[in-house]
């Protein structure tokens, strides 16, 4: 008897080990219908990337008279081959770069500074720069180099662009493949750089607050690392090791079962 209430004993605990395994695993344990309202007021609440030294803006300007917009769009020249003064027919629009002190040099307007400016405020304060040029302009503004990087314990690690600028921390885990089993949920690192300095934020994939987080929504060069867990810890140690350990608990567990009998 005392040897059937032992074994259920040992089977009740692998059972609640089993469960807080699998509570590490999934993702956010604690969202419920009651949660759901708070989450869903902030969920689309924008959150636009702003303009950072470093990025490559295209900026186009459209109108009634493309004649008049033309000197707004510099195309960028390029030759049919090295050394010939003949350009190709296909032309592109030159992209920006924003330089170390977040200006660009636009045409006919001349240096604006566009760091620290979301994507609508950089249009709004460009609609208004070309007020006495043009009328009823219309201003398009894109990242040319939007990119977010994945790294630590997910499928398929690397850099990646992203082409729409609304990117959650979700969207970015999703785009490597998703964390592996040996990720930890509840403790994401973000790596941003905030005015010429690095911020870093700890993020819990298992819970609700994330969708509230500032951080969900990422901005352009953020890297997000998913640290090993403690099972990736423990099988990353010397193998012997491991396997005396086990050796140890199958020898008390043989000596319980002696005494009891």
């Amino acid at each position: 008897m005392k040897r059937i209430n032992l074994v259920t004993f040992v089977v009740v605990i692998m059972t609640l080990v089993g469960c807080a395994s699998q509570k590490e695993v999934a993702y956010f344990n604690g969202v419920n219908s009651s949660s759901a309202d708070s989450i869903n007021k902030n969920f689309y609440t924008a959150h636009e990337a702003r303009i950072c030294p470093g990025d490559m803006l295209s900026i186009t300007v459209t109108g009634i008279d493309p004649s008049a917009v033309a000197p707004f769009n510099l195309p960028l020249v390029s030759y049919a081959t090295p050394g010939s003064d003949k350009i190709n027919s296909q032309l592109t629009l030159m992209s920006y770069l924003v330089d170390v002190n977040g200006t660009i040099n636009f045409p006919v307007i001349g240096t604006i500074k566009l760091a620290g400016l979301s994507k609508s405020e950089a249009i709004h304060y460009i609609d208004e720069k070309l007020s006495p040029y043009l009328k009823n302009a219309i201003v398009t503004i894109q990242f040319m180099n939007y990119n977010i990087t994945v790294l630590g314990e997910v499928k398929m690690p690397g850099q990646y662009s992203i082409s729409n600028e609304r990117v959650t921390v979700l969207d970015a885990l999703g785009l490597a493949g998703d964390m592996t089993i040996y990720g930890k949920r509840n403790n994401v690192l973000l790596t941003r750089e905030n005015n010429g300095k690095l911020q870093f934020v700890r993020l819990n994939l298992n819970s609700d607050e994330v969708f509230k987080s500032p951080y969900f929504y990422l901005q352009q060069n953020d890297v997000l690392y998913v640290e090993p867990n403690s099972v990736k810890s423990i099988e990353s140690k010397n193998i012997n090791l491991y396997l005396s350990s086990i050796s140890t608990f199958a020898t008390i567990v043989a000596l319980i079962f002696s005494i009891t009998k």
